[in-house]
C-alpha cells in the first residue's frame, strides 16, 4: 500500500492516537478534543504533515511537536527523527505553483516563493471594495502581457493583496502549466540581488529572470532606499515588459507615494495600471467570514446569525482582524461554551469584549466615519487613511479623526491604528487643528456639522 494512499494515511494516524493515549504522555482528554480531529495529510521517511482543522488544534499539536516525533518513531520503527509540519487545509503547500517548471526552478539558485494553492479567484469573494482589482487581475491572468504592464495593487495590509498575487499565479498555470510563473516579495528579492553579488551570479540571475512569463512582486515598498535592487529590478522590469511578459506588483501605497524610490521606477509603475483596495463594507466582510468558516471546516449554521454579523461589523478593518477575530471566538467557544454545539451569539461577545471599536447596536465606527467623510469629499478610504499630505486630503482626514474622537469617544491610540499606525500625538494634533477652525471658519463648520449628522442618522 502507498504510503500516501489514503487508506495508509487514515490507518497510520489511528495507530499514532492509540500510541498517544497509551503513552500518557498526552492527557487523554486533550487527545480527544485536539488530536482525533485532525488527520494525516503526508507521510514519508523525512517528513509528516498533519491536517489541522482550526488554529486551536495547529497550536496545542505545535506546542507539543516533539512528543509526536517521538510518537512517528516508536510507531513506524523509524531509526532517525523526522520533521512534523502541523497545517491548516489553507496552508498546505502545493506541488504545482511552479508548474511542470518546478523541477528547473529547484535547481537553481533563485527559487520562487511558494504560490499558495487555495488563493485563487474562485475563493476571492468580491464587494464594491475590491471590484475593480480582481477584475484588473483576472484580465491579467487571461492574457499575460497583453493588457495593464505592469498592474500596480495598492491598499493597506490584509486586504487581499498577496491573494489576488497568488491567483494570478495559480491561473496562469492552471491554463498552460508549461508557462514560467515567478512570486516573490520585495525583501527576498533583494536578498537575491544582494546574495548574486556576492557568489559572482548577477549576470545568471538577471539572464533567469529575463526568462519568466509572468512576475509577481509583493511589498514593493520595501525596495525603498535599496539602490543596487533598483538597478537591477529596474533592468529585469524593461526586458519583461518589452518582451510583453506580464507584471503584477502590490504595495500598501501608491508609486507616487512610495518615498525613497527611483522616480524611474515610480515612472515605469504609474505606466501600466493602478488598481487600489480599500476595507471591506459589512456586506463583503460578512461573507468572506462566511467563506473563513467553511475552510476551517464549519458550518455556516454552526455559529448564530447575530454572532457572524457581530464579527462582522467590528472587524471589518481588514481580512487578517477579521480572521482573528474568528480564531479566537473559535478557541474561546472550544474552551468556555458548555456543552459545546452552536456557536451562540454570547460567547461571540464575550471572547471579543473589549477588543471592537463600536460604539453601539447603530453600528457606529471609525470604518463608517471614514466612509461618510470619504464619500462627501469624493475621496477613498485609502487616501484618508494614507500619508498623503495634500491639503484636501489631509483636510477630510483631520476631520474623520475629530469625528472618531467625538462620536465614539475612544483613546487616541485606538484612533491612529484605525488610520495607518498614527501616533496618539499626531491624532490630538489633528483634533486641535479641527476644533480651531470650527471656531474660525463658519463654512468648515458648516461641513463638519453636515458630516456629523448624516454620520449619526
Amino acid at each position: 500500500m502507498s504510503r500516501n494512499s489514503e487508506q495508509f494515511l487514515t490507518d497510520s494516524w489511528k495507530q499514532v492516537l492509540a500510541y498517544l493515549m497509551n503513552s500518557r504522555n498526552i492527557e487523554p482528554e486533550i487527545v480527544e478534543n485536539f488530536y482525533r480531529p485532525c488527520s494525516l495529510y503526508e507521510f514519508n521517511d523525512t517528513k509528516a504533515i498533519i491536517l489541522a482543522p482550526n488554529i486551536v488544534a495547529k497550536q496545542v499539536i505545535q506546542s507539543q511537536n516533539e512528543i509526536i516525533i517521538a510518537a512517528l518513531i516508536e510507531v513506524f520503527n523509524l531509526d532517525h527523527s523526522i520533521l512534523v509540519e502541523v497545517c491548516q487545509k489553507s496552508e498546505l503547500p502545493t506541488s504545482c505553483s511552479l508548474g511542470s517548471h518546478e523541477s528547473y526552478f529547484d535547481s537553481v539558485d533563485f527559487q520562487s516563493m511558494r504560490i499558495q494553492q487555495d488563493r485563487t479567484f474562485a475563493n476571492f469573494v468580491v464587494g464594491d471594495c475590491n471590484r475593480e482589482s480582481q477584475a484588473a487581475a483576472l484580465a491579467c491572468s487571461i492574457n499575460p502581457g497583453k493588457f495593464f504592464n505592469p498592474l500596480f495593487i495598492y491598499g493597506n495590509s490584509g486586504l487581499g493583496k498577496t491573494h489576488l498575487l497568488m491567483a494570478i499565479g495559480n491561473a496562469v498555470l492552471t491554463a498552460d502549466p508549461h508557462k514560467k510563473v515567478y512570486y516573490t516579495d520585495a525583501p527576498k528579492f533583494v536578498e537575491n540581488v544582494a546574495n548574486s553579488i556576492r557568489d559572482n551570479k548577477i549576470d545568471a540571475f538577471k539572464q533567469y529572470m529575463y526568462s519568466l512569463d509572468v512576475l509577481l512582486v509583493d511589498d514593493i515598498q520595501f525596495l525603498a532606499g535599496k539602490e543596487k535592487s533598483h538597478e537591477v529590478f529596474f533592468t529585469i522590469f524593461n526586458e519583461l515588459v518589452n518582451n510583453r511578459k506580464q507584471i503584477c506588483i502590490a504595495s500598501d501605497r501608491q508609486p507616487k507615494e512610495i518615498k525613497g524610490l527611483e522616480d524611474r521606477l515610480i515612472s515605469r509603475f504609474s505606466s501600466g495600471l493602478s488598481v487600489g483596495i480599500d476595507s471591506p463594507e459589512f456586506e463583503t466582510s460578512l461573507a468572506i467570514l462566511k467563506m473563513k468558516i467553511k475552510s476551517n471546516g464549519y458550518g455556516i449554521n454552526e455559529v448564530e446569525e447575530d454572532g457572524l454579523n457581530y464579527i462582522a461589523l467590528n472587524f471589518s478593518g481588514n481580512i487578517r482582524d477579521l480572521e482573528g477575530a474568528w480564531n479566537r471566538v473559535l478557541f474561546y467557544a472550544i474552551q468556555f461554551q458548555p456543552g459545546g454545539g452552536c456557536i451562540k451569539y454570547q460567547t461571540v461577545m464575550e471572547a471579543l469584549k473589549n477588543q471592537a471599536v463600536v460604539s453601539d447596536i447603530s453600528g457606529l465606527s471609525p470604518k463608517k466615519i471614514i466612509k461618510c467623510v470619504a464619500d462627501y469629499y469624493g475621496l477613498t478610504k485609502q487616501q484618508i487613511t494614507s500619508k498623503t499630505r495634500t491639503k484636501n486630503i489631509a483636510n477630510a482626514r483631520h476631520i474623520s479623526i475629530y469625528l472618531c474622537r467625538k462620536l465614539l469617544n475612544i483613546s487616541y491610540l485606538k484612533i491612529g491604528e484605525e488610520f495607518g499606525g498614527r501616533d496618539h500625538s499626531t491624532i490630538i494634533s489633528a483634533c486641535t487643528k479641527v476644533e480651531k477652525q470650527i471656531q474660525k471658519e463658519p463654512a468648515f463648520a458648516t461641513a463638519v456639522s453636515e458630516l456629523e449628522k448624516m454620520i449619526s442618522s
